[in-house]
């Protein structure tokens, strides 16, 4: 009896053990073609550029996120800046729209980022913060939530002219 007792303990730990890797918990977030992963970045706030992991799941959530390919972080001494390097063959327009929206979040998150330089096929953009920061007017980073940088971003995206002044 206590052989069946046991078997039958055993038995019943492994179903569960089994059944608790098969189980999904839910938390996926489902894949937005433009904007990568949605969900939650203002889980990521305050996050450094020494952290990899912070960087990579910010990123993969942001535009052009399918044609993420890699990233380096320069921590070894100030400024800290961070490389992030695409596949994207669009406009140079297009990738004007990338640079304000990514770096925007970006620096929104990642407290101790100074620039950010993006890598696409044929072009290449730095962004500094103070540069952003003068552009936009002012310090951004105080937003707590996507739908406010959205909402923000896309005021001043609107303005064809004052996008070229950034990259002029």
């Amino acid at each position: 009896m206590k052989q069946i007792l046991k078997l039958s303990s055993f038995l019943l730990l492994a179903a569960l053990i089994v059944s608790g890797c098969n189980s999904k918990s839910g938390n996926e977030e489902p894949l937005d073609v433009k904007f990568g992963y949605v969900g939650d970045l203002f889980k990521f706030k305050d996050a450094y550029v020494g952290n990899s992991s912070a960087v990579g799941n910010i990123v993969s959530r942001l535009e052009s996120a399918e044609q993420f390919k890699g990233f380096e972080l320069k921590t070894d001494e100030k400024p800290y800046g961070i490389i992030l390097n695409y596949s994207v063959e669009e406009s140079e327009q297009d990738y004007k729209g990338i640079v304000i929206y990514n770096t925007t979040f970006l620096f929104t998150l990642i407290q101790n980022a100074d620039w950010i330089t993006f890598n696409f096929a044929n072009e290449e953009y730095t962004i500094t913060k103070e540069k952003l920061q003068n552009w936009y007017g002012g310090d951004f980073t105080g937003m707590q939530s996507e739908d406010e940088v959205k909402t923000f971003i896309q005021k001043h995206l609107d303005d064809e002219n004052k996008v070229k002044q950034l990259f002029n």
